[in-house]
């Protein structure tokens, strides 16, 4: 596999960025199109529910969009161990995930933690207004503490999920560990037929985690680069990959809301492997996106790729933002505009503003990981001298 085709896989993830960023929108000021509850709803007829259960909810399936992110960090993180065999190269990554992750995170939670303490989140007031109150109106309504958010930003959200200044924070415990969980086996069983029992052993026993994504994006990458006669009769069967690449979406956009999908093309599934079902979405995607030209190029696109570029940060700043800045605004116009047309202009502003806050923090903050990767391989290469 050549490298320059992990332009499209960025691209891939500006995409899953941006549902995650709509998603979060939704959820606050369109809560009908999740919960398909007349109450939360603002469009003529309901329109709302329409939107929500149809395959239009893709572009804001958050769940969707983290199993995403998931299966291609899993797919990313071992994949030059994968083309040179270089076990070294595995204990190098091990020592920069931590340095890589944390400086974003520290900015933006103490980012929220002022904005807390000026009083800035407006949540609770702006959930009453949209019909969003079980989702909204809960986040960040503690009295911040200093100590609190820097354990969550250094150790917390990493080991245990922590994540009460900022929620998407949940995420980082499975980014963070499953990585080294796929870095030891690559170091483990690599390259040894034997392997593909260890991942069936250890996917039954993650079943129920969510580490189960990081992992079977491992093995997903591990199967693209060593699958041998099985990998090639996959990969170069268009139509079969086309199939995939239906399926995937298929499965990707089947609701998250847990009811109302019976009358739906997803109603032949159960609800209780939702996870499941976007788990297979994603796979299924990501394999026919390797072998279909048409889909690499679009996801090569300027717009995904900036996006991809942007991700982490924008995963990061994008909720406080909405939580502040959005919800003022909303508060602040929709009597004079109407709620549909203040939530179109809030939109554009939100994204705008998160938009340009990741690109700062892509240029300026993001790097800081890489001096922390620098310090920290002097520090154990001065350790092992």
């Amino acid at each position: 596999m050549r490298r320059e085709k992990l332009v499209y896989l960025d691209g891939i993830r500006g995409l899953g960025c941006a549902i995650v960023f709509l998603c979060h929108f939704v959820y606050a000021f369109y809560y009908g199109m999740y919960q398909y509850q007349e109450a939360a709803c603002h469009l003529p007829g309901n329109f709302d529910i329409v939107i929500g259960k149809s395959p239009l909810n893709l572009f804001f399936n958050g769940n969707t969009a983290v199993r995403l992110f998931l299966v291609l960090s899993g797919y990313l993180l071992c994949r030059n161990y994968f083309l040179s065999s270089d076990k070294r190269a595995l204990g190098k990554s091990t020592l920069r995930r931590y340095p890589r992750l944390m400086p974003p995170i520290l900015v933006v939670n103490l980012f929220i933690f002022i904005l807390m303490t000026l009083g800035l989140y407006q949540n609770g007031a702006a959930a009453a207004l949209a019909g969003s109150e079980e989702w909204f109106a809960g986040f960040n309504s503690f009295s911040p503490s200093f100590p609190g958010m820097l354990w969550e930003s250094l150790v917390g959200c990493f080991l245990f999920g922590s994540n009460d200044y900022l929620g998407v924070l949940w995420t980082m415990r499975a980014l963070f560990l499953g990585a080294f969980l796929d870095y030891a086996l690559a170091a483990l069983v690599g390259g040894r037929r034997w392997r593909w029992t260890v991942y069936a052993v250890l996917a039954a026993l993650l079943l129920r985690t969510d580490f189960l994504a990081i992992f079977l994006g491992y093995v997903l990458c591990d199967f693209v680069h060593t699958g041998g006669k099985l990998r090639d009769a996959l990969c170069g069967n268009r139509a079969l990959n086309w199939l995939f690449f239906a399926a995937g979406l298929y499965f990707m956009s089947y609701p998250s809301a847990g009811f109302g999908y019976e009358r739906t093309i997803w109603g032949g599934l159960p609800f209780v492997f939702v996870n499941y079902y976007h788990v297979l979405g994603v796979l299924c995607f990501v394999f026919a996106a390797q072998n279909l030209e048409a889909v690499q190029r679009f996801f090569s696109l300027g717009p995904f790729r900036f996006l991809g570029r942007i991700s982490y940060s924008l995963y990061l700043i994008h909720f406080p933002v909405i939580a502040t800045f959005g919800t003022w605004f909303l508060l602040s116009f929709e009597a004079r505009l109407g709620y549909n047309l203040a939530s179109l202009l809030n939109l554009i502003l939100v994204g705008l503003i998160t938009v340009g806050l990741s690109e700062l923090s892509a240029r300026y903050i993001e790097p800081l990981g890489k001096k922390g990767e620098v310090l920290l391989g002097r520090i154990v290469g001065k350790k092992r001298a």
